[in-house]
């Protein structure tokens, strides 16, 4: 009595295939953050040799600040955007929204590692890893759940295929 697989219906490949095109999406996204960070390693190689007698907010205290609370604010909205788009996936039914909702979401995070890439650039700023490791967080945290689509698509499946 060995495990007996299921043959994969039309519908579960279909599943399987819009998941791993979300997945696909998602590691992108999160590659292209670590990108930044080999980026800046390659063309501003000194930034990586922290001196513990500069001030942790730079030369430009209040450009850092100002950057700190945007990425705040751009990481709690990513979450806030991602819950409104799979709760349009839901009601409307289309497993579309679910990839909208992973793109936008990890898009604002991107955003945030986009801003250590531009305070280590223009400001010379030595803690930009810690935008970037932000917006790396926030990716990780928005890591694709099969559980989004089945429910985008719960209406469209016959009964006993939710599994």
């Amino acid at each position: 009595m060995g495990l007996q697989l299921k043959p994969l219906n039309a519908d579960n490949q279909k599943l399987n295939a819009q998941y791993q095109t979300i997945l696909v999406l998602w590691f992108a996204l999160l590659v292209s953050q670590c990108l930044f960070v080999l980026l800046t390693f390659f063309l501003k190689p000194q930034l990586f040799h922290l001196d513990p007698a500069k001030s942790v907010l730079g030369s430009q205290p209040i450009l850092v600040v100002a950057f700190a609370a945007s990425s705040l604010f751009l990481l709690i909205w990513s979450f806030v955007w991602e819950k409104k788009f799979l709760n349009m996936s839901v009601d409307q039914q289309n497993v579309g929204f679910v990839q909208t909702a992973l793109i936008t979401a990890c898009a604002l995070c991107e955003a945030i590692s986009l801003s250590g890439l531009l305070l280590a650039f223009a400001a010379d700023y030595s803690y930009f890893f810690l935008f970037s490791g932000l917006g790396i967080l926030g990716t990780l945290l928005h890591f694709p759940s099969r559980e989004n689509i089945l429910a985008a698509s719960f209406k469209d499946l016959p009964p006993g295929n939710m599994e």
